[in-house]
């Protein structure tokens, strides 16, 4: 793959999790997206919304692999399912990719342990997470994506794990509000304190528009390829143990404690996006509650 393909400007896919849901998907405990992995009835659900998000314009899709971490199918009693559903995810992203051969696959690996935090645990645990999880998905893949990890500790481990398949990666930091990753770093610490090599850009991810303008500055003077995945959440600060609360929850869905944004309409994300695109972004994407009609509206900006 070419290390300068994100030099130009391209589209990238929306929210999976939360479109399953919002087309049909029934919450299963906090599995999320990886229910429509577990569940044969929904496997083409899942491969029509890889193909809704590249009709859009998506030129990257994202393998439906943020549940299909260890920790939370462990959370679920399905550990035993951990190979079929990382690998299954990528069959089906393969088969969108059968009926649209120029889309690229970036394999999805999310933070192994909690979403929005910095993971404290042992490095052998957190490396042993990564590295089974990407050797499951490289196959599949044209790239790996970092997806939305909290601290310069986890990028460095996942980014050593990948190594060996040698191939390119895309990162995607997240910060829940201000300036500072959950960690309490500095977006730039991720290129200071990490010897990169097949780097091929950096995002913030899962952040809200008004939030990633906070952040701008900073990310556009790396002085690499650099972009976004908005979400449409009313805030990814979650109250103390918003972990433990969702475990309970009984919608199954993160709306129920993050909340969802109705003034997001594609044509308010496509303002966001063209402010950014002028300000030199190249990587255009959605997370969570942006769907193929947000994604449309950023084609005018290729």
């Amino acid at each position: 793959m070419d290390l300068n393909f994100f030099k130009q400007t391209r589209i990238l896919d929306g929210g999976m999790g939360q479109e399953l849901l919002a087309r049909g998907m029934e919450p299963n405990g906090t599995l999320w997206s990886a229910n429509a992995l577990l569940q044969e009835k929904y496997h083409q659900l899942l491969l029509d919304t890889h193909v809704d998000f590249i009709k859009a314009g998506a030129e990257v899709i994202v393998t439906t692999t943020f549940t299909t971490r260890k920790m939370r199918l462990k959370d679920n009693n399905v550990e035993d399912k951990f190979e079929y559903l990382n690998m299954k995810a990528g069959e089906i992203a393969q088969k969108a990719k059968k009926l649209y051969p120029n889309v690229l696959i970036a394999g999805g690996l999310p933070p192994q342990y909690l979403t929005y935090e910095a993971d404290m645990r042992l490095e052998i645990e957190i490396r042993n997470d990564f590295y089974s999880q990407a050797k499951l998905l490289n196959p599949y893949i044209d790239f790996f994506y970092f997806d939305v990890l909290s601290s310069v500790r986890e990028f460095q481990i996942a980014i050593d794990c990948i190594k060996e398949f040698n191939k390119p990666y895309l990162i995607g930091a997240h910060i829940s509000e201000g300036t500072k990753l959950p960690s309490g770093e500095n977006i730039s610490e991720i290129t200071t304190k990490i010897k990169h090599k097949n780097l091929l850009g950096i995002m913030l991810s899962c952040i809200s528009p008004e939030n990633y303008e906070l952040n701008l500055d900073e990310i556009k003077n790396l002085g690499i390829p650099f972009g976004f995945k908005l979400n449409g959440f009313i805030k990814t600060n979650p109250k103390p143990n918003y972990t433990g609360a969702y475990k309970k929850s009984k919608t199954g869905n993160p709306n129920e404690f993050l909340g969802q944004r109705k003034d997001l309409t594609p044509e308010k994300m496509a303002e966001f996006a063209k402010k950014f695109k002028d300000a030199g972004a190249t990587i255009l994407g959605g997370c969570c509650e942006t769907r193929p009609s947000h994604i449309r509206a950023f084609l005018s900006l290729k």
